[in-house]
């Protein structure tokens, strides 16, 4: 059994499909199917029912995956200490995110440092993040919710404010903060009920004592920029948000001193998992610059 082998039937078990799968490999769709076919005889059963050009993992290649998974993220694990342990100062750090924009900037600085440190960054749900967590496929998860799973740690790196959008006009506009309770019961853009923030803006409007009423639900913060200055509803918006091209004048923003109004964001790394030394000097970077930027200032 070759390591192409797995390879090759990784990509096919994902896709379930011989073409996109030579697609994926940049392979050809004969040399795939080959390679298949010569597994499925070294280990003397099918992986795949056929049914004309449909292909579907049968139980022996369910069973067969979750072992080449593990064996493939193994050999990685251990190209990756090895590479440490050469003494290469370069190494690439895999990070999942619902929210990869606020880790941006922290990132450009990280790389300030260690320019030769590459970065391979995927957008994902919260679902997605701890699933390629619990199976190793990524160092970090970034989020805004805990996670507070076994073999999960989690380390606080960022802390954003949240402001309150107002449309033009409104009686509100023109303040530089408000208490949420006094806008607590006006009708609010919100985020899809599945979407990262909406659990967030939930809280705040729960515990300045209203009833969240959202009239309009959208899938990110830009949107809720427009339909806030359309003059639908009020929105809260993460400081993050401010600079969309969509962004509402300063005076429709206003601060918001209570309830509390920072949403903090954490790594999130499987305790067992290897991490190269550029990972590691990732991870401390951002929780100095966390320590700095916020704990000695006193802020939340």
């Amino acid at each position: 059994m070759e390591l192409l082998q797995l390879r090759y039937f990784r990509a096919v078990a994902k896709h379930e499909h011989m073409s996109r799968a030579a697609q994926e490999l940049h392979v050809a769709q004969p040399a795939l199917s080959k390679t298949i076919a010569r597994l499925e005889e070294d280990l003397g059963v099918p992986l795949f029912d056929r049914r004309g050009r449909q292909i579907r993992l049968n139980p022996f290649g369910k069973a067969f995956l979750e072992k080449t998974e593990a064996a493939l993220e193994a050999l990685e694990e251990g190209r990756r200490m090895v590479a440490d342990m050469a003494g290469l100062e370069a190494g690439t750090i895999h990070v999942a995110s619902p929210a990869l924009g606020r880790l941006s900037a922290l990132i450009g600085k990280f790389l300030e440092s260690h320019p030769d440190v590459r970065f391979q960054l995927k957008q994902a749900t919260a679902e997605e993040m701890e699933e390629l967590l619990e199976a190793g496929k990524i160092d970090f998860g970034f989020s805004a919710l805990p996670v507070r799973k076994p073999g999960l740690r989690e380390l606080p790196v960022l802390s954003e404010e949240a402001y309150l959008a107002v449309p033009p006009g409104h009686p509100f506009a023109g303040r530089d903060s408000i208490h949420l309770s006094e806008a607590a019961n006006e009708p609010f853009i919100g985020y899809q009920p599945n979407h990262l923030y909406r659990k967030r803006d939930e809280m705040l409007l729960l515990n300045a004592g209203g009833v969240p009423r959202f009239v309009c639900e959208v899938d990110e913060g830009g949107a809720k920029s427009s339909l806030v200055r359309a003059g639908l509803g009020l929105a809260i918006i993460g400081a993050c948000n401010r600079g969309d091209t969509t962004a509402l004048p300063p005076e429709s923003l206003l601060r918001i001193v209570s309830p509390g109004n920072r949403t903090t964001f954490q790594l999130v790394w499987q305790d067992h998992h290897y991490l190269s030394r550029a990972a590691m000097a990732f991870r401390d970077f951002a929780a100095a610059s966390y320590r700095e930027t916020y704990e000695t200032a006193n802020i939340g």
